[in-house]
């Protein structure tokens, strides 16, 4: 998080010191910070984090600031604004923070999703289905978890995620026939070649799913499968984007999107993992494409 400046970064340690007794007094700090370093986007990023306990105006400022000195948004400042308006200004979370994200988490990933959290989409999503798989594609395949599920039964198993060191922790494991990098955000349409498409706790960094639908829709073959986990929005909309910077889903958009698609779909409600001791509901689906002869077989979401 260092500025590169020695003053400034004395003056942000002084104010995280401070900030247990003193906020207001913090926040000086690192606005004086921030005169000797305008362009340090972590320093922004963390003064609107501390700004949004009391002066929703100054966060919003800050994460402004955040954002144009970091366009690619690797922080993720353009969430936290989303957050402060109540409202999402664009449809998916930004590449660059998504991607800097897992690249930092990947090592410890496992134990603190597994063992900490008590996260089991894949092994929920892995119940509903029966071997075999024939050629697999695992989207957003992180470090392996789903892949541990499924490889058994695949005859092609590959993996795709955005993260390089996510990827990287995937390689040691030896369950994938291939792994790819890829940006789920911008996958260009491809020819039928899948039997199943799986995506275990990927979609909360997607919002609006009509473009990832519609490519899973392309990219199988008929009477394929499309096994998914999202997180579970039970208010207004398709989705929402919380705290916890994740979006979750609604079922009844999310089934109708489903079936404009060219998929058969079954649904079910479950605990995903836990957050803070509280369960984290969530929709496992399970989705067939309807083999051609079968209604109008062809995708009608564009990918």
């Amino acid at each position: 998080m260092s500025s590169g400046d020695l003053i400034a970064d004395r003056r942000a340690d002084y104010a995280e010191a401070l900030l247990p007794e003193d906020p207001v007094a913090a926040c000086d700090l690192y606005a004086q910070a921030l005169e000797l370093v305008p362009g340090w986007a972590a320093g922004w990023f963390r003064l609107g984090e501390i700004r949004a306990e009391a002066d929703l105006a100054g966060a919003a400022h800050a994460f402004e600031q955040a954002l144009a000195a970091d366009p690619d948004d690797r922080l993720g400042a353009s969430l936290q604004l989303d957050l402060l308006r109540n409202r999402s200004l664009a449809d998916t979370m930004p590449s660059a923070f998504v991607e800097t994200l897992f690249d930092q988490y990947a090592a410890d990933f496992d134990g603190a999703l597994v063992d900490k959290l008590g996260y089991r989409a894949p092994q929920l999503l892995a119940a509903g289905l029966v071997a075999p798989f024939g050629r697999v594609l695992d989207l957003g395949c992180g470090t392996g978890l789903m892949g541990r599920e499924l490889r058994a039964g695949a005859d092609w198993l590959e993996g795709w995620d955005i993260s390089a060191e996510m990827l990287r922790e995937a390689e040691t494991k030896g369950l994938y026939d291939r792994l790819d990098k890829r940006d789920l955000s911008e996958l260009a349409p491809e020819e039928e070649r899948w039997d199943l498409i799986t995506a275990a706790d990927v979609f909360a960094y997607l919002g609006a799913l009509e473009r990832i639908v519609g490519w899973v829709a392309q990219a199988l073959r008929p009477g394929g499968r499309f096994a998914f986990t999202v997180e579970a929005h039970e208010g207004l909309g398709a989705y929402v984007l919380r705290d916890s910077r994740r979006y979750a889903h609604a079922a009844g958009p999310l089934v109708a999107l489903l079936d404009y698609a060219g998929f058969e779909v079954r649904m079910e409600r479950r605990v995903l993992r836990q957050d803070r001791g509280a369960p984290i509901w969530g929709l496992v689906v399970q989705a067939v494409k309807r083999p051609a002869g079968r209604g109008d077989d062809s995708p009608r979401v564009k990918a």
